[in-house]
């Protein structure tokens, strides 16, 4: 990121140059195991990456909010001191619902003046809405000194997203972008929040990021769909049980009981749950050993129950996951993300990566007539401020 860019392009809309802005920075994510988990109650491994958001602001006198982005063209000025309102322009409803969930924590917001700019790729399933929203929470938290935890501005993030996106995401997503650490995945409890950081070490090895260029929307797509099935699968299960979410079944139990479910389709959805929450306990304990053939294995039948139990991939994401099968080197690859487009995670032998990047793509191409993007991704450290001399 040219930082310049950034802060003359500040300068050409908020005008005065004697107040510096701050810079801030929240990285995107991949999940390396455990889809569509953490709003079962479930575990889940995500992990930052090294792209992500930018966010440069600055306190005013005047009592204006002023938002604008480098990746957008839409731009607003509203009263601080008004209702915070969803808005018809989708990229703003990220900051606004993060500052409406600090003014209902008890926080008034000033006037700022804020300027984003991504390098996650849009609609690309890295967690690009997320990474806007703890950016925003983070910032205005350290800006305005309102002394909230690391864990509330995950909190208040995952709830703009609901009420303001209208997505019914899980925790996963803001809970990485946050906490992330180098080189570490971090192993998730999503219904208690619990958490540490599991050392990723790929010696020999690239995490390989596919994007499909297949663009989705969360919030028109069928994830709050999913949501419900699950909702209802509770429903079926928990009378017997007395379990809360889905995840706290163990999958040997689910098997005994999967027919009290009448209806097939909810009834492959909790299979999937179930045993992708398996799934991330055995991806941690293979990650715990260094066996990476192991490791590569699960990300494999995580995607086979993905697009079998669960059908929230497609023909792109499956065109290029199965490309990627085929390749030498390859040792596991599957989608990352809530699905319906976006991007797949290859776990790569490193000699064999440039490889697998023109044999994949130049596949995928002929079977889709779409140009896939690759990037070998970094394991980073969450939010955080930066300097703007940097």
């Amino acid at each position: 990121m040219d930082l310049s860019v950034l802060k003359n392009r500040f300068f050409e809309l908020y005008h005065n140059k004697q107040i510096a802005p701050q810079l801030y920075f929240a990285p995107g994510r991949i999940n390396l195991i455990g889809e569509h988990t953490d709003y079962n109650g479930g575990f889940v491994l995500p992990c930052a990456i090294q792209f992500g958001t930018y966010l440069l602001i600055r306190k005013t006198e005047d009592q204006m909010i002023r938002l604008a982005s480098m990746n957008f063209p839409e731009k607003m000025d509203i009263p601080s001191t008004g209702s915070l309102q969803k808005q018809e322009v989708r990229w703003f409803n990220y900051p606004l619902g993060v500052m409406a969930q600090l003014e209902e924590n008890g926080k008034k917001m000033t006037g700022m003046e804020l300027l984003f700019f991504g390098d996650i790729p849009n609609g690309a399933g890295l967690s690009s809405s997320a990474s806007i929203e703890v950016v925003t929470a983070y910032a205005i938290n350290d800006l305005l000194n309102l002394g909230f935890e690391l864990v509330d501005l995950v909190k208040f993030s995952q709830r703009a997203e609901h009420e303001f996106a209208g997505v019914m995401c899980g925790i996963m997503d803001q809970f990485a972008v946050a906490m992330g650490k180098e080189d570490h995945a971090v192993f998730l409890n999503s219904k208690t929040l619990q958490y540490k950081q599991v050392p990723v070490v790929l010696e020999g090895y690239d995490l390989v990021i596919a994007n499909t260029n297949k663009q989705r929307g969360l919030a028109d797509s069928k994830y709050n769909e999913r949501v419900a099935e699950c909702q209802l699968a509770l429903a079926f299960l928990s009378g017997e049980t007395g379990i809360d979410s889905l995840s706290e079944m163990p999958f040997l139990q689910f098997f005994k009981m999967q027919d009290q479910i009448p209806d097939e389709l909810i009834r492959r959805r909790a299979r999937h749950v179930i045993s992708e929450n398996q799934r991330v306990l055995s991806s941690v304990a293979a990650l715990q050993k260094n066996d990476i053939t192991g490791f590569g294995a699960l990300m494999n039948a995580s995607h086979e129950s993905l697009r079998d139990n669960y059908e929230v991939t497609g023909f792109e994401l499956d065109t290029l996951v199965e490309e990627a099968w085929g390749i030498r080197g390859v040792i596991g690859a599957r989608m990352t993300g809530a699905g319906f487009g976006g991007c797949t995670i290859n776990l790569v032998m490193k000699e064999h990566s440039a490889s697998f990047i023109q044999k994949a793509g130049e596949g995928y191409f002929q079977k889709t007539g779409l140009k896939a993007d690759f990037y070998i991704a970094k394991i980073s450290n969450g939010a955080r401020k930066l300097s703007t001399e940097s």
